[in-house]
């Protein structure tokens, strides 16, 4: 099968190994930044360009799309999706896992344990939006915000009226949530594939800091989930429409939260906890899943 990688860079760790593990298994892979690709849209015969040459012949595309260039690389997806090509996931899948304020509420619709949140717009509104989410500390998220930046711990009432402010005054959209203290600084990534759960791994935050994330310096370490865990991952999973994603719970006293649910999670830091081969098992699903034409976006 010819499967394209649409990435930004094919040195990134995750690129690499999904292109190693496809190719172990006798693919062929190519890697194609999705900016560079450029599109005719027409009716009768949609087609993706590449350095002057049209895509073709290709039977699945894996999007390890970008948060910053969604837009423009969920266009290009949805074009081979029009060609008939397989995606990994959906490009209607990652625009909505990629709105934190949408995600957060269809999770909550279909009953998936979420902190609680508040949003809101006018400044006069900042005290119930607060009171809605419950006593100090709280936790200020930026909707566009990745990777951990764009989040800040507001341990007392007074600082959180203060960011909100700040963050309205720069015309910024935002989430208000609880602080988990029961969570310790801790969250779990759940590599979800399918309809299971591949592996786990504990992120805990370094000393002095409450956001667990890699980026931040947090370190990984191979963990157990529940059954109930494990629910929670895949359901939320499936809420988005995600047949490849991460998911990040906290551990909380009423039980499983989903904080996040990211459709191009990276593989490096699970990979290396847990020593699973999750690139090969992407390539499997792959395999067993990948039939021209099965996905929701049609063309003529």
């Amino acid at each position: 099968m010819k499967i394209a990688v649409l990435s930004r860079n094919p040195k990134l760790y995750s690129t690499r190994r999904l292109i190693e593990a496809a190719e172990q298994r006798g693919h062929e892979a190519q890697v194609f930044d999705h900016l560079r690709c450029y599109m005719n849209i027409a009716s009768s015969k949609p087609q993706v360009h590449y350095k002057g040459q049209v895509l073709e012949g290709y039977g699945a595309v894996i999007p390890r799309i970008g948060a910053s260039v969604t837009f423009y690389g969920t266009a290009v997806l949805r074009q081979f999706e029009m060609m008939g090509v397989y995606p990994l996931n959906e490009s209607v899948a990652i625009s909505r896992s990629r709105d934190k304020l949408r995600s957060l509420q269809l999770l909550s619709r279909k009953g998936v344990g979420i902190p609680a949140t508040g949003f809101a717009n006018a400044p006069h509104d900042t005290g119930d939006l607060l009171d809605s989410v419950g006593q100090p500390p709280y936790i200020v998220k930026l909707i566009e915000g990745t990777q951990g930046k764009g989040v800040v711990l507001a341990e007392t009432r007074k600082a959180a009226e203060s960011l909100v402010d700040a963050f309205r005054g720069l015309n910024a959209h935002f989430l208000v949530q609880e602080f988990i203290k029961e969570a310790g600084g801790a969250d779990i990534r759940c590599l979800v594939v399918g309809d299971k759960v591949v592996a786990a791994m504990k992120r805990q935050a370094k000393e002095g800091e409450f956001r667990s994330n890699l980026h931040c310096g947090g370190s990984a370490s191979i963990t157990r989930l529940t059954p109930q865990e494990r629910a929670a991952a895949v359901k939320a999973a499936k809420v988005m429409g995600l047949n490849v994603a991460g998911v990040d719970l906290l551990r909380s006293s009423r039980g499983p939260l989903i904080m996040e649910v990211n459709s191009s999670p990276g593989l490096e830091g699970i990979e290396t906890a847990t020593g699973k081969d999750v690139a090969g098992m992407i390539i499997q699903f792959i395999e067993k899943n990948a039939r021209a034409g099965r996905t929701r976006t049609r063309g003529g």
